[in-house]
């Protein structure tokens, strides 16, 4: 074999490529563009020490320039207790594998069970699952149940004030599925109440969609949506960032019958982009068509208390064609991650970084205005994020790259989207607001 570290002979290569009826792998792969193939040998270095390899990582690592984080957008700069990496990265933890065997999983399960009881009660619903990939993918599987719940309703209907990327996501689960997915239109920023009336009584509306806080950073007050979705049977979706449920009204008293999001807010580096989680609870209704794992609680015949996995039969995540979903892992590592957060945070912990959030963001919203160069896009409340049109956004921007400082996130050609968590300090939005003058 020319590549010793490859499993297959020529021999099963050949008979693979037979059966599918190619002949060779270069026509196997004739679809791929010339312009993507690699042309010569792979630029690899030289085999190194131990030290070696350390010193090359560490000259790599040092070329990343670390900037105080003022973006959001759905990932936020929160604060990671110290304990937390120490516990998740113990060996049981980062190792374990998927916990289908209930005897020798019941740590793995145990901390599953916590952590939907804490985000069922941090969403105010009835039933959490274990967890999905992230928030996003979370949103098109709220989508599809909406979906495959409805009996004759085929469209779902989004928002338009719904971050683009969870859209994105949306629109290509939706396209295999064969999903009718339609908008609702914003109005000053956040969703026509009137437009989404209108397109609910046109019928054939499954669920509809909406995030809290939304893209822009406002909150958005759903009176009556909830309401108008079940008297046309459809299912009413919340989209929210984990953490700010910590003082805001939770989609079970706004009436959602799916709650959804990521739980990077709950502690969880920012990393470059994950891994991250994603969160699903729902009424005790729809618990059944939930994808993903499902913990539940029970007694052993020793009367032990036990934890198993509940609900769904294995052929659920791993004969394709008899899943209601797909989604079979779960990102258990992430969700010990977040329950080891919540529990050492706490209520009260919770709701002050929460606060801290709130009131820095309203303080440097407030200071950028008064400078006269920035203006507030929308007159609406936000929580910890906010939207303002700066005069010079693009230079105002490079200024403060340069000084180690990530204003935001553009929006537009004159717009820029601010996060403020607990992390940031007044100095810090001093700074930021500084470069203004």
């Amino acid at each position: 074999m020319t590549y010793k570290y490859f499993p297959h002979t020529e021999e099963e290569v050949a008979a693979m490529l037979k059966t599918i009826g190619v002949s060779s792998l270069e026509e196997l792969y004739a679809d791929v563009p010339d312009s993507v193939k690699l042309k010569g040998e792979y630029v690899l270095p030289e085999a190194m020490s131990e030290e070696e390899i350390r010193r090359f990582f560490h000259t790599l690592g040092a070329q990343n320039d670390k900037l105080c984080c003022f973006a959001g957008a759905g990932v936020y700069d929160h604060y990671t207790p110290s304990v937390i990496p120490y516990l998740v990265e113990r060996s049981e933890y980062l190792t374990s594998y998927t916990p289908y065997q209930a005897e020798i999983s019941q740590g793995t399960l145990h901390y599953i069970f916590e952590y939907q009881s804490m985000m069922a009660e941090l969403t105010g619903m009835e039933i959490s699952n274990a967890s999905l990939y992230e928030g996003t993918t979370a949103t098109a599987e709220a989508v599809l149940m909406a979906y495959n719940n409805s009996h004759k309703g085929k469209t779902v209907l989004l928002s338009r004030t719904l971050d683009p990327k969870i859209v994105a996501v949306v629109l290509t689960y939706a396209h295999f599925h064969g999903v009718d997915i339609q908008f609702i239109e914003e109005k000053d920023g956040v969703t026509d109440h009137e437009d989404l009336q209108r397109r609910l009584a046109a019928g054939g509306v499954a669920g509809v969609v909406v995030q809290q806080p939304n893209r822009y950073g406002i909150i958005e007050d759903f009176t009556g949506m909830s309401d108008a979705c079940h008297a046309q049977k459809a299912l009413f979706i919340i989209n929210s960032i984990a953490a700010d449920l910590a003082l805001l009204k939770t989609p079970g008293e706004w009436g959602a019958d799916i709650a959804v999001g990521d739980i990077q807010s709950l502690g969880l580096p920012m990393s470059f982009g994950g891994p991250y989680a994603g969160y699903m609870c729902t009424t005790e209704k729809l618990m059944r068509k939930m994808p993903g794992r499902i913990v539940g609680m029970t007694h052993d015949n020793r009367g032990q208390r036990a934890f198993v996995l509940t609900l769904q039969a294995r052929e659920q995540h791993i004969r394709r064609q008899r899943a209601t979903s797909n989604i079979c892992s779960n990102e258990s590592l992430m969700a010990l991650f977040a329950t080891i957060y919540l529990s050492l945070m706490g209520k009260e912990g919770l709701r002050e970084a929460a606060q801290m959030g709130y009131d820095g963001a309203h303080d440097l919203a407030e200071a950028m205005v008064a400078t006269g160069r920035a203006e507030l896009v929308y007159d609406q409340p936000f929580f910890n994020e906010f939207l303002v049109r700066i005069a010079d956004r693009d230079a105002f921007y490079d200024k403060a790259v340069d000084l180690h400082i990530l204003p935001g996130v553009k929006v537009g050609k004159d717009q820029l989207l601010i996060a403020v968590t607990e992390r940031r300090t007044k100095e810090e939005c001093d700074t930021l607001c500084g470069l203004l003058k």
